[in-house]
């Protein structure tokens, strides 16, 4: 483009004329092109949105030349640097997708106040604004004054701050004011598009700072469908009026029902909405959005491959109308002569086959749009039910009406006992909080709570435990307008939000903790998906990659990726699709991809590190060893490392600091694991982390036997996998040793005594952990056979969790096979029973003695042969 603007210039044309004729015979060549079947829409769109970067580039420099010639360098009061203008490309310039026939929307910014610097006696200085001024209205005129050659773009500045009301440019800090105190909702949709045509790389990153978290929301804002909605709706009734007072004007293709803005609105609600937490749906164009849509599953990848059909279709029908006069026209020609032409140049033998074709595609489109922004607050009435007991109670709550009518209304649909569930009712609508918030939220609220009232009747036989649960969650998320929005343009996800609080008081608690959540209740099929765990690990690198630097958001980041996978398990284990040990090995298995992601993540915050790859590693012991994880199980670990270099040492107990601090803290988003270090070398009292060479001396000579115990359910887990393999031969060594069974016997017996002291339990119940015949008795009682045997059994030393253990060890004739059958099914039993019993929010497991009674005998006779009382010791208790 340059070389041909120069020859031009060379011939004897100014640099307008010039740029005008270059424009036309850049359009020239792409409308042959495009028509004669050689250029695709990308190619279209690519090269006149490329076309126009350079025309505003080439002005704006030679016109800023001239304006520093006659007033001096703008330079800026406080950082005392040169002053570049920053021009915005907005909508399809933004996006990089322009038509041959657009304008393009501009904004103007400058980085900051100040004066030029006169650099000649003849030159007069003016303020940074009054030069910026100058030099837009200068390359407006430049791109789209009409001149015997045409122009080069029409030029529209509407979008800037205060629209055509305000300043033609504008400062940084003028923008950043602007935003937080008067940016509405249509701003944050238009700014999705804005790209920096030109100006300094730290003026336009410190502008981005600015106007990132404008448009991305860092929590998952619902409530742009809304927004969205109400702009749509405002869009189609110009277009309605227009189309009525000038019907030869009808059938737009850009604005009409089902059309080009529909397929914009469906890409940028997912980037309003999510946008602020996923960096990757930041993209200015419409289609690669689409795509990530689709490889994200956030839409359905057959809709996304439809959507990008119709777009390409309605974007090369809206260049032939285009073509026809080289005008900005969106709109079907009234002459029927102009038709056949715009139906051939799409391919079509006559005009109805090209208005069939359109209305397929309009028709789907429409579909979608209406299955994302149809207002769902309007119906969603339960079939067969009239409303007229919601609005009752609605009115009764609303206007602080005695509690008769909600006792009415409640007993009407079947709750038992409506007295005090009405005052629990009231009493949270009263509150301080609910009064406190706008009434928007309160109606939106009191919405919600109607909806909810004929589920909860339905699905709970009228009881108070989980509508007590559902007004929590709605008393705490209450503030977050977004929360509700969600909540009310989702109804499923409401129903499925009450099913999973009537299942598990800890889910409803989880929930009520980590409302943001409410997003995974929206997909089945993300929901319900088997867990990818190497596709999450991935995606967990790639998130954490575009945040590098971040600590907080990378902290953060961890813990929503955490909290959404534990709820993904969470919902099948509560539907039943999930046995305890599957549950226990995804929650296993997603805890060793959070270690690797932080200890890689933490390395990269420690800026004097001595390798790019740190020679260090974490040893999973206890539940996270035996894959037996729980959804609250504390991680037990010890770091290992194996580096000769002088400040290996203190950068490694750095690293291993950071890690427990990077997963221990509380941020915003929560905590990720708590990190127990106990069973590290010399316990609390040890290095924090050790040479692997002095690992291995220690257990080989100095470890007490409760040590060797704990190598029985140890594992790598993460980092160099080297010193991994190291420590799997030694944990083999250690555990294949020939031991003494009568000292074994006896000083496994003793630190079961000691455990059992430590918990003591004075109710009548049984403890399913603690007690004796428990699981604890299980688990000493299968360390005791792998240390024991595993001399002789060298397949005894498998990480392959307790039943499996138990069943070997019965298979090789070392216990009864029976008697290990009945001991490893009493293990699951417990397992299950513990994790039912916590589900509903008890920390302790504790049941009726003689509900377990079978399970309860079947270990006591396992302890009984494995420690008979006569000899090494009695069971506990």
């Amino acid at each position: 483009m340059a070389d041909l603007l120069q020859r031009d210039m060379a011939s004897g044309k100014d640099l307008r004329a010039a740029m005008r004729r270059l424009r036309n015979l850049t359009v020239c060549t792409l409308i042959e092109r495009d028509l004669s079947g050689r250029a695709d829409m990308d190619e279209v769109v690519r090269t006149i949105s490329t076309f126009a970067d350079f025309a505003i580039r080439t002005h704006l420099d030679a016109l800023n030349a001239e304006l520093t010639a006659l007033h001096g360098t703008p330079i800026g009061a406080i950082s005392g640097a040169p002053q570049q203008l920053i021009v915005l490309g907005m909508g399809k310039l933004g996006g990089e997708e322009l038509n041959v026939s657009s304008d393009v929307d501009l904004i103007f910014v400058y980085p900051e106040d100040g004066e030029t610097v006169a650099a000649a006696p003849d030159q007069r200085s003016l303020s940074n604004q009054e030069f910026f001024t100058r030099l837009g209205k200068k390359l407006i005129g430049a791109l789209s004054e009409v001149t015997e050659d045409g122009f080069s773009f029409r030029v529209d500045m509407a979008l800037r701050p205060n629209g055509n009301s305000g300043p033609l440019v504008a400062s940084l800090n003028m923008v950043e004011t602007y935003l937080i105190r008067q940016g509405r909702e249509w701003e944050r949709y238009a700014w999705t598009k804005a790209r920096a045509v030109t100006g300094d790389a730290d003026d336009i990153a410190a502008l981005e700072a600015v106007t990132q978290p404008f448009i991305f929301r860092r929590y998952l804002d619902y409530g742009s469908i809304d927004a969205l909605r109400l702009m749509h709706a405002q869009i189609r009734a110009e277009v309605q009026r227009q189309e009525t007072r000038h019907p030869d004007r009808s059938d737009n293709v850009k604005l009409g029902r089902g059309g080009i803005r529909e397929i914009e609105f469906l890409s940028q609600v997912f980037q309003l909405i999510r946008g602020g937490r996923d960096a990757e749906l930041r993209d200015r164009s419409t289609r690669r959005t689409l795509r990530t849509l689709a490889e994200k599953n956030l839409l359905d990848p057959e809709v996304v491959a439809q959507l990008l059909e119709a777009y390409a279709f309605l974007r090369n029908l809206e260049h032939r109308l285009q073509y026809l006069e080289d005008a900005q026209t969106h709109t079907l020609p009234s002459s029927e002569q102009d038709r056949l032409a715009v139906a051939s140049m799409m391919g079509y033998a006559d005009t109805a086959s090209l208005l069939r074709a359109l209305d397929q595609r309009r028709t789907f489109v429409a579909a979608q749009f209406d299955a994302m922004f149809s207002d769902k607050e309007a119906g969603g009435k339960e079939p067969g039910k009239s409303g007229d007991e919601d609005n009752r109670l609605a009115c009764s709550l609303a206007e602080d009406d005695s509690s008769e009518a909600i006792q009415e209304t409640l007993s009407n649909l079947g709750f038992r006992d409506v007295a005090t569930t009405a005052q629990r009712l009231q009493a949270v609508w009263r509150s301080p909080r609910l009064q406190a918030l706008p009434e928007q939220s309160r109606q939106r609220l009191l919405a919600l709570i109607n909806a909810a009232l004929p589920v909860v009747a339905q699905i709970d036989s009228g009881q108070l435990s989980t509508f007590t649960r559902l007004l929590d969650f709605l008393e705490a998320i209450a503030r977050r307008a977004a929360y509700l929005a969600l909540l009310s343009e989702y109804p499923y996800a409401l129903k499925r939000l009450i099913r999973m609080m009537h299942a598990s008081d800890w889910a409803a608690k989880y929930l009520t903790q980590h409302p943001v959540l409410l997003d995974e209740l929206l997909d089945d099929r993300t929901l319900k998906a088997k867990p990818d765990w190497q596709a999450f690990a991935q995606d967990c690198q790639r998130q954490l990659d575009t945040a590098a630097g971040d600590t907080e958001r990378q902290m953060d980041m961890l813990r929503e990726m955490h909290h959404a996978q534990v709820f993904r398990l969470l919902a099948q284990d509560l539907e039943g699709d999930l046995s305890i040990e599957a549950l226990a090995d995804n929650l296993s298995a997603l805890a060793d991809i959070l270690v690797a992601a932080t200890l890689q993540a933490v390395w990269q915050t420690i800026h004097n590190r001595h390798r790019e790859v740190p020679l260090f590693t974490v040893i999973a012991y206890g539940k996270l060893g035996g894959k037996e994880l729980g959804y609250v199980s504390d991680l037990d670990v010890v770091f290992l490392y194996d580096d000769d270099d002088q400040e290996a040492p203190g950068l490694y107990a750095k690293l291993a600091q950071r890690f427990i601090t990077w997963m221990t803290s509380h941020t915003s988003a929560g905590i990720l694991f708590d990190i127990d270090i106990a069973l590290r070398p010399d316990g609390a009292s040890g290095l924090l982390v050790s040479p692997i060479a002095t690992f291995e001396k220690y257990q080989r000579t100095s470890a007490w036997l409760w040590e060797h115990q704990a190598l029985t359910r140890a594992r790598f887990c993460a980092g160099d996998a080297a010193i991994g393999t190291r420590f799997e031969a030694l944990r083999e060594e250690v555990l294949l040793q020939t031991r003494d069974p009568q000292k074994l016997a006896e000083e496994i017996c003793a630190m079961r005594k000691r455990m059992h002291d430590a918990h003591p339990n004075r109710s009548a119940e049984f403890d399913v952990k603690h007690d004796a015949g428990g699981m604890i008795d299980i688990e000493f009682a299968v360390q005791f056979i792998v240390l024991r045997y595993a001399s002789a059994h060298p397949e005894l030393i498998g990480d392959i969790g307790n039943i499996a253990l138990l069943r070997l060890a019965g298979a090789l004739g070392l216990i009864d096979a029976g008697l290990a059958d009945r001991a490893a099914n009493a293990y699951r039993v417990f397992r299950k029973l513990q994790h039912q019993i916590r589900m509903q929010g008890e920390e302790r497991a504790r049941v009726a003695p003689e509900r377990l009674t079978p399970e309860i005998e079947s270990v006591q006779r396992l302890w009984e042969e494995l420690f008979p009382a006569t000899g090494a010791c009695a069971q506990p208790g």
